[in-house]
């Protein structure tokens, strides 16, 4: 059986003292093993702060993004090796807003994703669709296509250390989340092109949930067959909340 995996992605929100303050109220229950992983990915400048807090702990960290590139004159940009040295397991690639508001390609994402397992990274790679390409029924076509320019880059083997979180871009700090169905169904689908070629691995392959959850709905969705845990938006930032939406991970 597959262990869930529940990853807070901060966004650009955070401070030092609130930042410290989230992490200690998480820790006594996150900070030791239990049935369920869990992790938060951060902003860059907070990674030290972050590193220190949780190392040696069970509750791993990672970054919400990072170059292609390897080094070189790239202002502004991270590499993978930088995140190596704060400890990073985890890093988002190809997150919606990115390709959104940035202008992330599917071809982009596909080179980030390679540097990351290049690196020993573990990417968490998203795929989704917009409402109006769910509305034009195109969504298996939009993530078939997202998936695919990975696979190209970087060869399906790279998925075995990898993780998918399937983000209904409609659903995204919406208010609007689509029904555990209509989730699973776009979460087998995914692992059922993984099967197509290697049946193993595609089993093992862990799938998150992306589209606002919440401690109201994280059970249901949790519960169904081909969904392992979540990438958590704005819920990740309050406490209760994240420790909530662990817990149903982990029954």
């Amino acid at each position: 059986m597959r262990r869930k995996l529940v990853a807070g992605n901060w966004k650009m929100y955070g401070g030092l003292a609130s930042n410290r303050a989230l992490l200690l109220d998480l820790l006594p229950v996150l900070g030791s093993n239990g049935a369920a992983d869990s992790a938060v990915c951060v902003p860059y400048p907070y990674l030290a702060q972050v590193q220190e807090l949780l190392k040696g702990t069970a509750l791993a960290w990672g970054a919400q993004n990072m170059s292609e590139q390897a080094q070189g004159a790239y202002t502004g940009e991270v590499s993978a090796t930088m995140l190596n040295e704060f400890g990073c397991r985890y890093v988002l690639v190809g997150h919606s807003e990115r390709r959104a508001l940035y202008g992330e390609n599917n071809q982009t994402v596909a080179a980030k994703f390679l540097a990351a397992t290049k690196a020993g990274l573990t990417p968490i790679l998203c795929l989704g669709e917009t409402l109006e390409q769910r509305e034009a029924g195109i969504t298996e076509h939009v993530v078939s296509a997202q998936l695919d320019a990975v696979t190209q880059a970087a060869g399906l083997a790279a998925f075995g250390n990898a993780v998918i979180a399937y983000e209904p871009v409609w659903a995204i700090g919406t208010g609007r989340t689509a029904t555990p169905e209509q989730a699973q169904d776009v979460h087998a689908f995914i692992r059922s092109r993984i099967a197509q070629v290697d049946s193993s691995l595609a089993q093992k392959l862990r799938i998150l949930y992306g589209g606002s959850v919440k401690p109201q709905n994280a059970a249901e969705l949790f519960a169904k067959a081909d969904i392992d845990g979540g990438l958590i938006g704005g819920a990740s930032l309050v406490a209760k909340d994240f420790l909530a939406i662990c817990a149903a991970a982990a029954s």
